[in-house]
């Protein structure tokens, strides 16, 4: 059930940011443009998107490798389906994720560093 969430959420995501131009949410531009940033706080242990990023970059090495589990040359539109569902759900998670990287980004930008004293 929790799989079939994160899956609804990836696809919901996708289609508000392809909508999200007319509203003004952030562009496909400044999301692609927040990856390189996104990878480094992350690395930095700044960022808590670990698990997400890891997940992201297996999905484009399956998307890009010769090996799949649904082998195109053999069962031709079963086998297109599954690369299609995962560059779907892809998109929709770097989507997702960039989102709400630029609004942690955002809000991290309005903490002043310091200690809190009570």
């Amino acid at each position: 059930m929790a799989k079939t969430l994160k899956r609804t959420a990836a696809f919901t995501a996708l289609a508000r940011a392809l909508m999200s131009g007319a509203r003004g949410g952030p562009s496909i531009g400044a999301r692609l443009a927040a990856l390189p940033r996104m990878v480094m706080a992350t690395v930095r242990r700044e960022y808590d998107g670990g698990a997400r990023l890891a997940m992201m970059v297996a999905a484009t090495a399956y998307v890009v490798s010769p090996i799949d589990l649904v082998p195109e040359a053999f069962l031709l539109i079963f086998g297109l389906a599954d690369d299609a569902i995962m560059i779907t759900w892809l998109a929709g998670t770097v989507l997702a994720e960039t989102e709400r990287f630029l609004e942690w980004e955002r809000d991290r930008a309005a903490v002043i560093p310091g200690s809190v004293v009570s």
